[in-house]
């Protein structure tokens, strides 16, 4: 069955805006830029005709999606698709050591040693685990246009599944709050048709 599904990332947070690290052990809300934004996607897609809202556990997604769950869409929430977990990294405000540990985690994955994690936090494994078995799902939904709405490393990885690439191509993926990646199904593999589309900003 073809189905079209549009993975976007949350609207921004304070955490953002002051590059505070928050992966699923930070709930945090949206800020004033982050609701605008939410708007911003909501008033630019209402007319799509989702017939489903898929969320992970954390209040930032469901928040972004809100006006669609208001229209009374079929919605859920999956920790199959929260953040990765930082470990103790969590919650702090990015340092010189900070920026190195990430950097030789992300020279790990790369290398396809994906059993390293952040002291405390997820593996690149456990969170490829995670995220592999979320699409799983999707490809047995009944449902032919679904919103899923995830975070930014969750979103790389993803995405990364989507396109069956190793991970050293995570890195090469950038996206902007709500930025949209919107992926088809054939009932085989996912084409990614559009890459962190912005276009509702404007």
């Amino acid at each position: 069955m073809t189905k079209e599904i549009y993975f976007i990332r949350h609207g921004q947070t304070d955490y953002n805006l002051n590059k505070i690290v928050q992966g699923s052990g930070v709930d945090s809300e949206l800020n004033e830029k982050g609701r605008q934004q939410a708007q911003q996607f909501f008033d630019h897609y209402k007319n799509v005709g989702f017939d489903q809202v898929i969320t992970s556990s954390l209040q930032r997604t469901h928040q972004t999606v809100q006006g669609f769950i208001n229209l009374g869409l079929p919605y859920e929430k999956t920790n199959l698709i929260d953040e990765i977990n930082w470990g103790i990294h969590e919650g702090e405000k990015g340092d010189w050591q900070m920026r190195q540990n990430y950097l030789n985690l992300i020279n790990h994955w790369s290398n396809n040693r994906l059993e390293h994690g952040i002291e405390g936090g997820e593996t690149g494994q456990q969170l490829i685990d995670r995220c592999s078995q979320f699409l799983e799902l999707i490809k047995q939904r009944k449902q032919s246009k679904i919103l899923v709405c995830t975070h930014g490393r969750t979103l790389r990885c993803l995405m990364m599944l989507a396109n069956e690439e190793e991970p050293k191509y995570m890195e090469t993926i950038e996206h902007a709050n709500t930025g949209l990646f919107l992926t088809k199904w054939d009932g085989k593999t996912f084409n990614v048709l559009k890459e962190n589309d912005t276009s509702h900003f404007n």
